[in-house]
């Protein structure tokens, strides 16, 4: 038996992420797909970096999808570091607190040129984007629900 509750804020462990991410993301997508079973439009809210550039991980989830008739649309947020540090001192929260206190080491595992492998749409979230944040929202929306 594994204890994680010790560190439960701590999303940078080798034990979060092999047996506590997981679950989480199966969790989620197991709702997601009981949603689309109920023809409920379904979005899903996490950073899912590691599945959206693994193609064999893309191509199973877009299989499953479609068999049931439904169609994934990738939306990639684009920030910069100084951005995300902005926004993640800002949200306050207990699982960010590592980020923060060890913001170098965690910037440094950041590639701000990974790009989901399939195809996506990109929504800049970086502070002074040339287009607001709410009007690349609605671009979105419009191109997800013509």
């Amino acid at each position: 038996m594994w204890r994680w509750a010790a560190s439960r804020t701590n999303r940078h462990t080798d034990l979060y992420r092999e047996k506590v991410r997981p679950l989480e993301y199966q969790c989620l997508l197991e709702t997601a797909y009981a949603n689309v079973d109920c023809a409920i439009s379904t979005v899903l809210s996490a950073p899912f970096i590691a599945e959206a550039t693994d193609p064999r991980w893309m191509r199973r989830l877009i299989n499953r999808c479609e068999a049931r008739g439904v169609t994934v649309v990738v939306v990639w947020i684009q920030c910069d570091l100084d951005t995300m540090h902005e926004y993640i001192s800002f949200r306050s929260a207990a699982r960010d607190s590592w980020k923060l206190q060890n913001w170098d080491t965690y910037a440094a595992g950041i590639d701000l040129e990974l790009r989901p492998v399939v195809p996506h749409l990109v929504v800049d979230n970086r502070l002074g984007a040339a287009i607001s944040l709410t009007d690349q929202v609605r671009q979105v929306f419009g191109t997800v629900f013509q």
